[in-house]
Order: structure tokens, then sequence, then C-alpha cells
């Protein structure tokens, strides 16, 4: 719930009515609110009406047993207006102080702070502060950070090192080649590898609805089966029309490999949405087996564009920006949410759960098995070189190229 939402209605309304409700009156609507909400209820009532998290479960466990045995109010014992135990910063002014310093993101670096190398759980913060002196329990320590406004967060991906200084100019130049292309009616791309899936019996991240007591097993390790190994899932999304296409490969992610992608999206796809195509803009990642510096990339361009007959336009995103490549967050996200909890029993189980993934937004995906040998090391000569017939553009021709088709002798 936000600041400004229901749980700050909620609040201004046991704000009017505290001073009307007695003690178990209080504590059995608060109850009554937080079975209503569902999930995470009792510690937004809690916040909300002042009370502890303890207090909201007495009133949900009292509401069951009355609902069982019936209710008996009258034989219940109201405790006189400020009654009952005083909270444990009111006798140990400094524990909230020191519980902050133990916490602050500022001891990370601290040398002398005594949980350094040590996770912070309650139970540690609470042997650190007995330590220290305070009269304190695990749950105490539960209570008081949700009082401070601490709660438990996972790592999150931000930080994308240095940053290049032509970053920003060539994600502008990327979104201005791709409007253009979008004017012209012209296909524009995002490509990219998702990464390796083992197949088998293998854990798969994330929760999925099952029956009570009865998850799927899967194997304890994590080490490849022999006869079906994994599979490398190479996608090609075309950002304005929302559909996308994977290639499942067996073997290697190489250049090769992702070349042969892009040309079965085009035949099983992009030429019926662009049946008058004469161009085609390709937005990719700088490394990986579309990278800039990759020259069996480039080879394999050549040839499709001499098959397609099309001039084939490739910008790269800067290095460090990945997760800026539109597939990322517009088609793989959603596949990976698709199979969640699911383990990958076969390729054909692989294949059709990407088939399978769609969005409210209307995204389409359709996935192929590619079982070809795509060999490693293949080195490229001076000959194949001289068939790429490219055109650097005049802000970093590095990232950003064109491929002219050439007409076959």
């Amino acid at each position: 719930m936000s600041a400004n939402g229901p749980l700050s209605k909620l609040s201004a309304k046991y704000g009017i009515l505290r001073r009307y409700l007695d003690e178990r009156t209080l504590r059995v609507c608060a109850a009554a609110e937080a079975l209503g909400l569902g999930r995470g209820g009792v510690s937004q009532v809690a916040k909300a009406c002042g009370v502890s998290r303890t207090t909201v479960h007495a009133g949900i466990e009292e509401l069951k047993r009355e609902r069982r045995k019936g209710p008996k109010v009258d034989k219940q014992r109201v405790r006189r207006p400020g009654g009952g135990r005083r909270r444990l910063t009111n006798s140990d002014p400094t524990l909230l102080s020191d519980l902050e310093r133990l916490v602050d993101p500022v001891t990370r670096g601290d040398p002398e702070s005594p949980l350094r190398w040590t996770c912070k759980s309650t139970t540690n913060l609470a042997r650190e502060l007995v330590a220290m002196g305070h009269r304190v329990s695990q749950r105490t320590v539960y209570t008081l950070l949700d009082d401070l406004g601490y709660s438990l967060q996972s790592n999150r991906k931000r930080k994308e090192g240095a940053d290049h200084p032509d970053r920003d100019a060539q994600f502008l130049y990327i979104s201005n080649r791709a409007k253009g292309f979008q004017r012209r009616g012209e296909p524009v791309i995002s490509v990219d590898t998702k990464k390796k899936e083992l197949i088998g019996e293998f854990r798969n991240a994330g929760r999925e609805w099952s029956p009570k007591g009865k998850p799927e097993e899967v194997n304890i390790h994590d080490f490849a089966d022999k006869e079906l190994g994994k599979v490398v899932p190479y996608g090609v999304y075309d950002i304005f029309q929302n559909q996308g296409w994977v290639s499942v490969g067996i073997t290697h992610d190489t250049a090769a490999f992702a070349v042969e992608a892009i040309r079965r999206w085009w035949y099983a796809m992009g030429r019926l949405v662009y049946p008058r195509a004469k161009e085609l803009l390709i937005t990719a990642d700088c490394g990986g087996s579309n990278g800039f510096r990759v020259k069996l990339w480039k080879v394999g361009l050549q040839k499709l564009a001499n098959e397609l007959e099309m001039m084939i336009h490739v910008c790269h995103f800067p290095p460090g920006t990945s997760k800026w490549n539109k597939i990322e967050h517009r088609m793989f996200c959603h596949i990976t949410e698709n199979w969640r909890a699911r383990p990958l029993l076969s390729r054909e189980v692989v294949v059709n759960l990407i088939s399978s993934t769609t969005t409210d937004k209307g995204l389409r995906i359709q996935a192929s098995l590619d079982e070809a040998n795509y060999e490693t090391g293949i080195k490229v000569s001076d000959k194949d070189l001289r068939t790429i017939s490219i055109k650097h553009a005049d802000f970093h021709g590095d990232w950003n190229y064109a491929i002219k088709p050439m007409r076959q002798s």
C-alpha cells in the first residue's frame, strides 16, 4: 500500500475510532481488517492502528476460537486505559539508537562494526544488542526494525560500471534510427541470447500453485545430463509489432547460430508483416555471438543480406548497457515468468513453453528447435572479409554500420 492510499485511510479511520474502542474491541476490529486484506494484512493493519503484530494475531486467534465455540463477550476481561506492558524503548532509551547503528548501511565498510562480516539477521542483531547490555529478544528486534522502516531487501542489479562517454548519444542515435525505420514501414528487431538452460529434472526458479505439501521434486545437484545437456535460446524481437522468435539451439552460441536465428525469423514471421521491406535494422548488445568485434557475425550478415536482397543496418548498445536492449524486458522476462518453477524436462518442453508465452499487451512468440551443430573457433580469412560490403556510420562506425547486398556471380 502506498503512503497516500488505503493504508493512510485506514490509519486515519483508527485515529478517530481509538478513543471509542476498548482494548478488546480494537484488537478484534484490527484482526477483522487484517483478515479482509489477506496476505500482508497483519503488518499493514498493525502499522495503521498503532498496535503490535502480536496483538493483531491474538485478535485473529480470538475470532477463530469464537467461531468454533461461540462468543463469550460478557466474560472477557478488559484492561483499563493505559494498562498493559510498557514498550521496551521507554525503559531502555538507547536501544533504538544502538540498533540503528548496527543496521545502518554505513557500517558495512566500518572495520569496527561487530557485524561487518556477519549476516544481519534478527537473531544476530539481538545477540549483539544483548552483548551491549540490552535485554531484547529476536522477536522484539523484528518489531523495532519494522517500526524504524526497515524490511528484508534483496540485491538489485542497477550499477552498470563506468559509463561510456558516448552512452547517451548512442542511445539517442539508436532511437532516432528506429523511429526513422518505423515511419518508412521497415522492420526493426532487437536480438540477444537468453542464458543457457539445463534440460532434465532440474530446479527452475520461482513458485507455482500446487497442492499443499506436494511440490514437484527435482534433482538435488545441477549437473548437466550427458544426453540432454543444455539448450541455447536465441531471440529475435520485432519492436513495433510486439512479436518474437526464439531459435532453441542444442550446441553452441556462435555468430552463425545468431544469424541463422534472424534468417528463420524472417521466413517464419518477418516477411509476412513486411512484404515490401528493403532494409532491416538490428539492435544488439556489444558483445557475445553478435558483438561488434565478431568478424563471423558480419560475414554471416553479408550472406543473409545477399540471400534476402536487403540492406541490413546494425546498431550496438554501448558496453555495460545490455539491460536496455528491448528484448530483455519485453520478451525474455515474460518467457522466464511463464516457465517459473517448471523443470525443463525436454527440448520440446522448452519450445512449447516459449511458444505459449503471451502478455495482456499482445506479445506473441514462435519458437523452433535448431538441431544444427555450430562449431566454435572458426577463423575468418582475409578472403571472407573482402566479401563484406560494409559502410560504417559517421558516428561511432564501430557500433553503427550497414551491410549492402552483393549480387552473386
